[in-house]
């Protein structure tokens, strides 16, 4: 079961996609969730949540005070539970700041926004190489609101990203039993 942890939604639960993604554990979430509110970027970030799943990440961000949220899926069905649970956390906030749901590829939908966003988590699946990791990155840089965090979610095994060619730097680094998290920022000129 994977449910909202705190903020208005607290409680909430969220549908899964049956195949094709993997969401990030409830420990993992609460650990980051504590990190970004001690780093105080949740109120008011405009939320950007790609390879999104079932959303968790970027709805959890919504729950907490995010003024907007932008969830990227490239798979209709994954997509589709995006949608859903969009609406069941929608209920839960009673109206206010918004979430969309985009079925894209986050290169395409990267191409194409308009940002500029304070918090983006990318959880990409393991297999997603180091080459599309970075081109990734790199289209994400201009998107992003010079005080952004960028949280990147990776297998342990995976090769940190390179954060110098999207002119981002390491903030912080923690692996959570099979799961490793960077955590970046747009670097000084």
């Amino acid at each position: 079961m994977t449910r909202i942890i705190s903020g208005t939604a607290g409680g909430v639960r969220l549908d899964v996609p049956s195949a094709g993604t993997r969401p990030t554990s409830d420990r993992v979430r609460e650990s980051l969730f504590g990190a970004l509110s001690s780093m105080d970027v949740l109120t008011g970030a405009r939320v950007l949540d790609l390879y999104a799943g079932s959303g968790a990440l970027g709805l959890e961000a919504w729950s907490r005070g995010a003024s907007s949220v932008d969830l990227v899926e490239r798979s209709r069905p994954a997509a589709a539970v995006v949608r859903r649970n969009i609406g069941t956390v929608a209920k839960a906030l009673r109206g206010g700041p918004e979430a969309k749901a985009h079925e894209s590829t986050v290169l395409g939908f990267l191409q194409r926004a308009t940002g500029p966003y304070d918090l983006v988590f990318t959880d990409p699946p393991y297999d997603l190489d180091d080459e599309a990791m970075t081109a990734d990155l790199i289209a994400l840089a201009p998107l992003l609101s010079p005080e952004a965090v960028v949280v990147i979610e990776r297998a342990k095994r995976s090769s940190a990203p390179d954060l110098s060619a999207a002119g981002l730097a390491l903030i912080r680094e923690k692996t959570y039993g099979d799961t490793r998290v960077w955590w970046a920022e747009p670097a000084a000129d």
